[in-house]
């Protein structure tokens, strides 16, 4: 299914996004940007399961288990 798949890429990038705060914490001279990238990273892996869940019909709890 379609949304399976985008709901996969959106779990990439929730990992993403929790990579992201690790350099963050790791790297002070960039700490800052890294934290507003990742926090974008995950603002858009929600975004699109909202956006799956209305256009594609997902259950809810399909939409939990993602992330």
């Amino acid at each position: 299914m379609p949304a399976n798949e985008i709901l996969q890429e959106a779990k990439k990038l929730h990992k993403l996004g929790d990579s992201l705060d690790v350099l963050a914490v790791q790297h002070a001279p960039v700490a800052e940007a890294l934290a507003i990238l990742s926090g974008n990273v995950h603002n858009t892996a929600n975004l699109l399961k909202r956006v799956v869940a209305m256009k594609m019909g997902v259950p809810a709890e399909l939409d939990t288990i993602i992330h």
